[in-house]
């Protein structure tokens, strides 16, 4: 477990070893004064009254321990807390990284409320393990073997007696674990069914209130709650029993111990000094042992917490290579590509298309039939079954990300706006761009017309997720993102389905516009918005079916004349 943490400690490991010396520290200092006051005791067992000084000297000892406990206890804990949150620091960082570079399905599947719980909740338990179970847990444990060490050379008996106690409380601690692991897996699934659920409730208010579904929702939001709630309480109930055991007998390391060393005083064979120097040193040693022993219920639950954090980081990465863009020009191939979402049901069946630079492409099918999907794959969201797809004939998987996105602008139908500034929103198509190629990219995005209604105009703050703007105004935001990036590859996934008519025109003439000279792929329900393309695909259960122009296909393709019909009739359509 530590291993696995350890890499993402770097320079602050120091730190978490000097947090163990001073706390061990700490813990002797906190120690020496049951010393002292046995010291105190000894002579009033023999009937005599300590010399005023001898008293003095003892408790001045003893606020020194003590003060010298409380500024290194806390010295060490402050230590390891640097340590602990700097390590969150590069675990958050590294795993942002890592989820980066994995198939974006892989990422959707997990879940907001499941990725929020492991970046949140599941990493700041692991400041436990390094702000408190190492530091702490070493010093509790080190100190306190080397004074029952010390005891034996006072009286093995007495020893042997104090130690008895163990058994029991180690015996309560194992139980307490074994029944709470096999409980634990049910009870993380069951919070993150509740996060995903909450978040899903959250989300989803506007539907919910629009299709008078508030029973049924809250009915699963409610579920969700309860079976949190249930599985928590099954846990602790299990739990709970045992940590009573452990809680109660830890700390009594003079169960045993007192009585029958009070009946060796009585027979003459053991001396009483020898039972109050031993009883001082078990008043010493048990808090030490139960705050050691405290912290191995939590790691139980800590282990799955990092089991599940290294699962999520040890996901299979997208392929991606070292390489620059070494393409020979901007031809798009997809040669005999297979893909499966579930690494069982094919989506694809061996797809092979070839998109010439400068031309326009239109991929149109069904729901289902795979169009989204193929325009997915080119700009590497996921890694294809089988096959291959190249740019200019280089393999995208020989790049690196970086550079394949700086050869590809992918505008799709749910565009997401940070909670910035709209111009930093376009801004974010080419970080080193001017105000005013944003402006320019905004005016040619037909922006201008909403924009004018807001008193900031560009500078304008778009709000969580965009809600400051329609979904038609958020998708002109998003091609005024991929004008200004000026890619050669242009990849349209129903980047008009918002519009109105009117401004569906504009955004058309916009589009028109940017694609001169690129290689673009269109998505588009509405047939008549693709009907100019150079090259038409008909895609139908995940295999290309027929392609050429709109003339070619509707005298010759049986399924291309069903979807122009189907089109055609749709736009028709009015209430009567």
């Amino acid at each position: 477990m530590i291993s696995s943490v350890a890499p993402y400690m770097g320079k602050y490991k120091k730190y978490t070893a000097l947090a163990s010396v001073l706390t061990t520290v700490g813990i002797v200092a906190s120690v020496v004064p049951y010393f002292f006051l046995y010291q105190l005791i000894v002579p009033l067992t023999r009937h005599e009254l300590p010399d005023f000084q001898f008293v003095v000297l003892r408790v001045a000892a003893i606020f020194t321990c003590l003060t010298v406990y409380a500024l290194a206890y806390s010295k060490g804990l402050a230590f390891s807390h640097i340590s602990a949150y700097n390590t969150l620091k590069n675990i958050r960082i590294s795993l942002k990284d890592r989820l980066e570079k994995q198939p974006l399905g892989n990422i959707r599947e997990l879940g907001t409320g499941q990725i929020k719980r492991v970046f949140t909740d599941d990493i700041d338990q692991i400041e436990l393990l390094l702000a408190h179970a190492i530091p702490e847990g070493i010093a509790n444990l080190t100190v306190p073997c080397v004074v029952i060490l010390a005891m034996f050379f006072v009286d093995w008996r007495l020893t042997l007696l104090t130690l008895a106690v163990l058994p029991f409380g180690a015996f309560g601690m194992y139980m307490m674990m074994k029944a709470g692991t096999s409980l634990m897996g049910a009870y993380y699934e069951s919070a993150k069914k509740m996060n995903n659920t909450i978040i899903e409730y959250v989300n989803g208010m506007e539907a919910i209130k629009v299709f008078n579904k508030d029973g049924d929702s809250f009915r699963r939001f409610g579920e969700a709650v309860r079976g949190y709630r249930d599985f928590t309480l099954a846990w602790y109930r299990v739990c709970w029993p045992w940590m009573a055991v452990y809680n109660s007998t830890l700390p009594c390391l003079a169960l045993f111990m007192l009585p029958f060393g009070g009946l060796m005083v009585l027979n003459g064979t053991l001396d009483l000094s020898q039972l109050v120097l031993v009883l001082c040193m078990s008043f010493s040693v048990g808090p030490s042992i139960l705050r050691a022993l405290s912290f191995g219920g939590k790691i139980t639950q800590l282990n799955y917490k990092i089991a599940e954090l290294e699962k999520m980081m040890n996901g299979e990465p997208v392929k991606a290579g070292t390489k620059a863009f070494e393409g020979k020009n901007h031809d798009v191939a997809f040669r005999d590509v297979k893909f499966s979402y579930d690494k069982k049901d094919a989506v694809l069946h061996g797809i092979t298309l070839t998109l010439r630079q400068g031309t326009t492409t239109a991929l149109i099918g069904e729901s289902g039939s795979g169009k989204s999907t193929l325009a997915r794959l080119l700009v590497h969201f996921y890694d294809v079954t089988g096959g291959s797809i190249s740019i200019g004939g280089q393999d995208i998987t020989d790049m690196t990300l970086e550079a394949l996105n700086n050869q590809i602008s992918y505008v799709a139908q749910e565009q997401f706006l940070f909670n910035t500034s709209l111009y930093e929103n376009i801004l974010i198509g080419r970080p080193d761009a001017t105000r005013a190629e944003v402006l320019d990219a905004a005016r040619r995005a037909q922006c201008d017309e909403f924009l004018s209604r807001f008193p900031k105009g560009i500078d304008t703050m778009a709000g969580d997720s965009g809600k400051q703007l329609s979904g038609g105004e958020r998708q002109r935001i998003s091609l005024a993102r991929a004008i200004l990036k000026n890619a050669p590859v242009i990849v349209l996934d129903e980047a008009t389905a918002f519009m109105d008519p009117e401004n569906e025109e504009k955004m058309n003439a916009a589009i028109n516009e940017i694609i001169k000279d690129k290689t673009v792929i269109v998505i588009a329900h509405r047939l008549s918005s693709i009907k100019n393309a150079d090259k038409i695909c008909v895609l139908k259960a995940g295999s290309v079916i027929a392609e050429g122009t709109h003339d070619t296909l509707i005298q010759d393709c049986a399924e291309y004349q069903k979807l122009w019909k189907a089109s055609t009739q749709a736009a028709e359509w009015r209430i009567s």
